[in-house]
């Protein structure tokens, strides 16, 4: 048997479970099947509620198939444990996972609450010897830490604003997924096990194949988008925590639709040091917005090379423009490796758990603001948000 989080030596074989065999799952399984043998992995068991998935996940990689997540935990062979489940399991199944001495994998949100949140991170500060990645591939483009140390170093002058937006136009309805009818609940599908700690209601094919569109199990735009753009800038200018947040939104476009999350959403976050934080999404209409750093002397923009630094137009002469070509980029074998690497070498996560609940702060925040209509705001010293 391998001992508890053990650290194998670079020429030894990884072995990972895999937990959550939907559309994200399987596209992390293709991915790690490409690896095979590049990285030396392999995928030792696969995981899911709903049993014409999990067999298509085995036939893929030919991991052994487990319906129960726990017997994953169980299996001492296994080093890492990969979970692209809905949102409302991943506290559940990481500290399940810390406790059997796992590395993790975890898809973005870390989890679905602020205390969740919380409760991971220190977690895992506690258990040093336990790796853990967060899913929001994008910080394995080098372009944001490297922003970072423009910023730090003054190149910008004094930022005051950053704005990023991440949207999409849907026709008929929004997230809105195939309804597979071969699923039949209390035969193939496990539907209380998909519940989980979420509110116990009866089966209902939309809140499964489309889960992302109910607040039980998802915050919506918030959390599975605007969380991969609010990382980016958090890494971009060193923040932690909003002082407060405002949000607003709604069903503008799909008002008839079953979902309860909104169609458009924008949030604004006001971080201590004094500087706001834009995030602007639609999911009814998707022309871009420039994803950019404003300071006082110099603006910084992403682009999808890397980042140009342009000098406003007083400081022409004092700050020199800057053109950086990213290494890395948004991509899910980049992630797995940079985790890989963290168990072999102790080589530094591109999106630990620290970085994982600053992003989860920002955008439950600003889902509590749409939500609540009213203005949030960070208490520190119980590191919870509060309604003013």
């Amino acid at each position: 048997a391998r001992a508890y989080a053990q650290v194998p030596g670079s020429g030894e074989r990884i072995r990972i479970g895999v937990i959550g065999c939907g559309s994200q799952g399987t596209a992390h399984m293709r991915t790690l099947v490409r690896m095979r043998d590049t990285d030396n992995i392999d995928v030792l068991n696969v995981c899911d509620i709903y049993t014409k998935r999990v067999e298509a996940a085995a036939e893929l990689t030919g991991g052994k198939v487990v319906k129960d997540y726990r017997r994953v935990l169980d299996n001492k062979d296994i080093d890492y444990v990969l979970i692209a489940t809905p949102e409302h399991w991943h506290h559940r199944m990481t500290m399940d996972a810390i406790g059997a001495g796992k590395h993790i994998y975890c898809e973005k949100p870390m989890t679905h609450s602020i205390e969740e949140s919380r409760r991971v991170a220190e977690r895992v500060m506690n258990t040093p010897k336990i790796k853990m990645q967060v899913g929001v591939q994008g910080m394995s483009d080098d372009s944001y830490e490297t922003a970072n140390r423009y910023i730090q170093d003054g190149a910008l002058g004094t930022v005051v604003l950053a704005q990023i937006d991440y949207s999409r136009n849907y026709t008929s309805d929004f997230w809105v997924n195939p309804i597979d009818a071969d699923a039949r609940p209390g035969e193939n599908l496990d539907w209380n096990a998909f519940l989980g700690p979420a509110r116990k209601r009866p089966f209902d094919a939309d809140r499964f194949f489309s889960w992302r569109r109910y607040w039980d199990y998802s915050g919506g735009i918030a959390s599975d988008l605007f969380v991969h753009r609010v990382t980016r800038m958090i890494k971009s200018l060193g923040l932690t925590f909003p002082e407060c947040v405002a949000a607003t939104g709604g069903k503008f476009e799909f008002r008839d639709s079953k979902a309860e999350i909104p169609d458009t959403l924008n949030i604004l976050l006001n971080y201590p040091r004094g500087l706001t934080v834009q995030l602007i999404s639609s999911l009814a209409n998707d022309t871009p917005v420039q994803h950019v750093v404003r300071g006082h002397k110099a603006t910084l923009r992403f682009t999808p090379t890397g980042f140009e630094i342009v000098p406003q137009t007083p400081y022409a002469k004092e700050v020199q423009p800057v053109t950086h070509r990213k290494t890395g980029a948004e991509e899910l074998d980049l992630h797995h490796r940079n985790l890989l690497n963290a168990i072999r070498k102790n080589e530094p996560l591109r999106c630990d758990a620290n970085l994982g609940y600053y992003g989860v702060v920002a955008t439950v925040m600003g889902n509590l603001s749409y939500r609540q209509r009213k203005y949030m705001k960070w208490d520190a010293s119980k590191q919870r948000a509060v309604a003013i």
